[in-house]
Order: structure tokens, then sequence, then C-alpha cells
């Protein structure tokens, strides 16, 4: 059985958060630390894929530093240069993402090895939800999609080979005919996205 490597994405500008969002302050870490320790709980192998002028910096916990390039699915492939031939399962996780459990990491492996090439946390939609016309679409056949998303690695190595551009890498796997299994996703697993979002997440993290 080949190896699990997780690619923790950290090279985002955060132009909503007001800077670097990432390395904003959490409980006395920085939000990319927990995203890092939470990856590290099933990989045998972490790469951190950060801002060009990052790229020279030492981060404790990851095997590997590699800078991103202008887009989400550059940032991805990136990262998945530098991860080892032998790797059976690729992780893609958000480093905004500080308090999905290492149980969520774990559901998103065991999928990915019991036969599918990728696997997607996902969540019921609870809010009544329209499209800009105000006209209400049907939420039962929606899901709000979440990371750590697995692939097996080497289908995630042939969609990337073409360059795609994609905000999900579970997208382009599924319309490149590949075989999805959706898990649950966690309530809790928020993406920081305004500084707001640090102080739930400090209330998470400080039940655990």
């Amino acid at each position: 059985m080949g190896s699990t490597w997780v690619i923790v994405v950290a090279a985002g500008s955060g132009s909503r958060f007001g800077g670097a969002k990432q390395y904003a302050p959490l409980l006395g870490r920085r939000v990319v630390d927990w995203a890092i320790e939470a990856a590290r709980s099933v990989a045998d192998g972490v790469v951190l894929v950060v801002p060009p002028d990052r790229a020279g910096d030492h981060e404790p916990g990851v095997n590997r530093v590699v800078a991103g390039g202008a887009t989400r699915s550059e940032w991805v492939g990136a990262g998945l240069a530098v991860v080892p031939a032998d790797a059976a399962v690729v992780l893609v996780h958000d480093g905004a993402r500080p308090v999905a459990s290492h149980a969520l990491f774990r559901s998103v492996v065991d999928a990915v090895l019991a036969g599918v090439d990728v696997a997607v946390p996902v969540l019921p939609l609870v809010d009544t939800v329209t499209d800009g016309h105000g006209v209400t679409v049907d939420r039962d056949a929606l899901r709000a999609v979440q990371t750590p998303q697995g692939f097996d690695a080497d289908v995630l190595r042939r969609v990337h080979q073409g360059r795609p551009e994609a905000t999900d890498d579970a997208s382009l796997v599924v319309a490149a005919g590949g075989r999805l299994r959706q898990v649950s996703g966690e309530r809790w697993n928020l993406k920081v996205t305004e500084p707001s979002d640090l102080h739930v997440a400090e209330t998470i993290l400080g039940t655990r």
C-alpha cells in the first residue's frame, strides 16, 4: 500500500480578510498551523503551498514548502509536483480551515482506500436558497462542499497534466469520469474568511 500525503493550500492573499488569513493568530498559533496538525494526523507527508515571498520560510510540521502560482489549480499542481511518486492517496486541504477534525480526515482517506477516485466531505443546506432573481432553489438537491478532499494519487496527477483551471479539484476529477463518494462533513469546519470567523474558531478549538 502506498503512502498518504496532504497538500495544504495556503497561498491566498486574503483580500476579503484584509491580509493573509492563513497566518492570522489563533489561540497562540497561526490558522495554518492548526490545519497542518490535522493533516499530519493521517499523513505520511505534508506539502505546504505558500505565497512566493514565503517559499524560503521554515515551516514546522511539513515535509516540503513550495510556492503557489496565480490560481488555485496552479497551487495544487505545485504541491502535487513534489508529492512522492509512490503516494497512493493525496488529500487537498485549505490552510484557512483550522478546525477540521482527525475523524473527518480519516473518513476521507478511508473512502479513497475503499476504491473511489475522489472523496469529498459535504453538508446539506439548512437555509432557504434563492437565485439572483429571488426564485427559490430546491436545497434538497444541493450540498455545501468542504475540504479535505481526497484523491487517488494517479487519477489526480492525470487530471493535472492538462493544467486545468477550477476552484475545486473534485469537480475536475468528476468531469474526467472519476468515481465520487461524498462523506459527511462537519458543521464546524468553517473556512476563515472574515476576522469574526477567528472568534468562532477559537470557541470550537477551545472546547476540544
